[in-house]
């Protein structure tokens, strides 16, 4: 075997002994296992048919490293960069989008809705609303437990009716 067949093979042989650091790596990049393998394995093979461009006495592991990130960044680059199908497809399909200047008002509205609660009343379902217990806001606002269920019950029927969705009363009972 000639020196420079040998010189390869070593380079080979520690191109494979880094496979399992150059999968960790690559899990910076890509999270599932199919494409962490798919990242490295184009990796190695870019690396193994550019032996040439490895220069002896330089970190292996950081020329592979190299590889790997600009693998990646060539792959997201083109990913974005491609369409997913034709133009005409897009066209044939019905996408509908609610206006955002409805949701936009609709906030308005409820704002001033809630702004014309009582206080209790107010605090009560901004606590609830915002994911707090029956528990935790009842200790926030200094009360019980069935006084903050009554104030929740009485916040959420009074907006309703502020905002004209009577509909929604229907079932609700004030206590």
């Amino acid at each position: 075997m000639s020196h420079a067949a040998s010189a390869s093979l070593r380079i080979e042989e520690q191109i494979v002994a880094l496979i399992p650091a150059l999968r960790a790596f690559a899990h910076r990049f890509v999270g599932s296992n199919n494409d962490v393998d798919d990242l490295v394995q184009e990796a190695v093979s870019r690396a193994l048919s550019h032996l040439d461009h490895f220069r002896p006495g330089t970190s292996m592991k950081s020329w592979l490293f190299t590889i790997i990130r600009n693998t990646y960044c060539t792959g997201y680059r083109r990913h974005v960069r491609e369409s997913c199908g034709r133009l005409d497809d897009a066209a044939s399909y019905d996408l509908p989008m609610s206006a955002t200047q409805d949701w936009a008002m609709r906030a308005i509205d409820v704002d001033t809705a809630l702004a014309q609660l009582s206080a209790g009343e107010r605090k009560a379902l901004l606590l609830v609303a915002a994911g707090a217990s029956y528990e935790d806001a009842a200790l926030s606002c200094h009360c019980k437990i069935g006084t903050i269920k009554s104030r929740v019950s009485r916040a959420r029927l009074h907006l309703a009716e502020i905002l004209g969705e009577s509909d929604l009363c229907h079932g609700i009972s004030m206590s």
